[in-house]
């Protein structure tokens, strides 16, 4: 129920973002993250969050929804009154990007994650759905896998590209059937540059948001082991 859950969540978001059509330097345009819209955003959500008791303009989802993609900004409260115009970014107005708030109970913060991830991961669901079964290939860690793409019609293993590094990331698979990013390869790069002092057991992916606008969307927890690695958070 829950993969049925998330998989509606992107459907509706790609559909949206893919049935829009545009010139292409207007869609150029909607595939920049531009700083001066993500601020524009950021002080809409801060007053109206001030004129509302609190409340934050941001959309309904479930309680179990990935914590990264679990507060889209409801666009519809900010319009006119605290907001001129939707950003051309936005899916919302025919852009790439998906605009949400991390850190809701002690500074709500503004942050967008690529649509395109949830395309490919959509994509790769449907390619699982027509086989029946999920072809898993080896495993990586506890309840953690790679898939056997070629099983499902590719000719070469799919991936998505880091915001961070625009390394090309890999997709995995859990035992559920959940698919999600892999960002091992740019949290240990930012551990291994920074001065990051972790406990092993605590989630380690804020320091993906420290200094970027964007977010780990789809990714599971990830901690560090003994060395500092990361490491794929286990229950």
């Amino acid at each position: 129920m829950k993969i049925l859950k998330l998989s509606l969540l992107m459907v509706l978001a790609v559909s949206l973002l893919s049935g829009c059509l545009y010139p292409d330097e207007q869609l150029q345009k909607n595939q920049i993250p531009y700083e001066d819209q993500i601020e524009a955003v950021q002080s809409a959500v801060e007053k109206y969050q001030s004129a509302n008791g609190g409340i934050l303009p941001i959309k309904t989802r479930d309680q179990d929804t990935p914590i990264y993609i679990k507060y889209p900004i409801d666009f519809n409260k900010l319009k006119g009154q605290f907001l001129s115009e939707v950003p051309g970014n936005a899916y919302e107005n025919g852009g790439i990007f998906q605009y949400v708030l991390i850190d809701v109970e002690e500074n709500p913060t503004v942050k967008i994650f690529d649509l395109r991830i949830a395309e490919k991961i959509r994509e790769i669901n449907i390619r699982i759905q027509s086989t029946g079964y999920p072809p898993f290939k080896e495993s990586v860690a506890d309840n953690v896998y790679t898939l056997d793409y070629s099983k499902i019609g590719y000719d070469e293993e799919p991936y998505v590209v880091s915001p961070y590094s625009n390394n090309n990331l890999p997709l995995l698979i859990n035992g559920s059937g959940e698919i999600f990013v892999d960002y091992r390869m740019d949290l240990n790069t930012l551990l291994q540059e920074g001065d990051y002092t972790f406990e092993k057991g605590e989630d380690i992916r804020p320091i993906l948001t420290e200094d970027s606008a964007f977010v780990p969307a789809y990714s599971p927890p990830y901690t560090v082991n003994e060395q500092n690695e990361p490491v794929f958070m286990t229950k």
